[in-house]
């Protein structure tokens, strides 16, 4: 037999050596216990005490809170929670941020702090870059069709609309503007008044933020669009040939062809528009295919 399985054997052999555990009082060495003890014993008793342990550890992980502090573990469930609270938050700032501007704005119109030219903030000019289309040397014939459009074509009822507003205003028919009740589209500061000469067709309105503009007097949408220059343009058609536009405005509340009433909300203050420096109303009044000056019908 080589020495290799010699070896062996008596590595098995001391294995199964019995050895005896024996308890004795310290003071009288009276035997208190004996136990009869082998090291392959020894050794399972100790691996079995390991791998239960490693188990209820395991269990204890598995099944307790204890999991979601470990790195890399959590939960998905809660991870889920966390995104949807996330974004419930985000669109409980944007309602608060909504809510806020509009009580701000409130609070202005009650305070007459109402927000002017000299509260606009300047804008720096030096990094934009120019519209290509505003630089284009206009020609005789695209002078003709702007002056039309500023002129005429803005008053000007579509046929389909005409007799539905004769139907609808017929009592008023044949009264003079002076007669008529216009209430002002909002309250404010004017800015720049009613130039014909300079081409300028109405008046320039200063107001807070997110004002809501209102129809002056009962009346039928007649445009309800957007253009480069005015921005968000709405223009409603009153009785006795009297037609009121509304410029530069943030958003448009009717669309053409819907009947309003005195006072009723049309559009909302805004700066839209390449003709627009800052938000206000560009307001004009017409009557009988012509410009007049608002201020002299209306108290702003």
């Amino acid at each position: 037999m080589s020495t290799e399985n010699q070896e062996k054997e008596s590595w098995a052999e001391r294995l199964k050596h019995t050895y005896r555990l024996v308890v004795m009082k310290d003071e009288s060495f009276e035997e208190v216990g004996s136990y009869r003890l082998t090291r392959l014993n020894i050794y399972l008793l100790l691996s079995t005490l390991v791998v239960a342990t490693a188990f209820f550890v395991l269990l204890f992980i598995v099944f307790t809170p204890v999991k979601q502090w470990i790195p890399g573990y959590g939960d998905v469930n809660l991870r889920d929670d966390a995104e949807a609270l996330a974004n419930k938050i985000e669109e409980l700032e944007e309602i608060n941020n909504a809510n806020q501007t509009y009580i701000q704005s409130v609070q202005r119109i009650f305070a007459s702090n109402f927000e002017t030219e000299d509260g606009i903030p300047e804008i720096d000019t030096a990094n934009i870059v120019p519209d290509s289309l505003l630089n284009l040397e206009r020609i005789e014939e695209d002078e003709e069709l702007r002056n039309a459009v500023e002129t005429d074509e803005l008053i000007k009822v579509p046929e389909e609309l005409e007799n539905d507003i004769e139907n609808k205003f017929s009592p008023n028919r044949g009264v003079p503007l002076e007669q008529l009740y216009l209430i002002a589209p909002i309250k404010g500061e004017i800015s720049n008044g009613f130039r014909q000469d300079k081409g300028h067709y109405g008046v320039d309105i200063l107001a807070p933020k997110n004002t809501p503009i209102k129809s002056i007097m009962d009346g039928v949408v007649i445009q309800s669009d957007w253009t480069m220059e005015t921005g968000k343009t709405i223009a409603v058609q009153h009785p006795n040939n009297v037609v009121s536009i509304y410029k530069h405005n943030s958003a448009l509340l009717k669309k053409v062809g819907d009947t309003v009433t005195s006072g009723e909300a049309v559009a909302i203050i805004g700066n839209t528009g390449t003709l627009s420096s800052g938000p206000h109303l560009h307001f004009e009044l017409w009557s009988q295919g012509k410009a007049v000056d608002p201020v002299d019908y209306i108290s702003f």
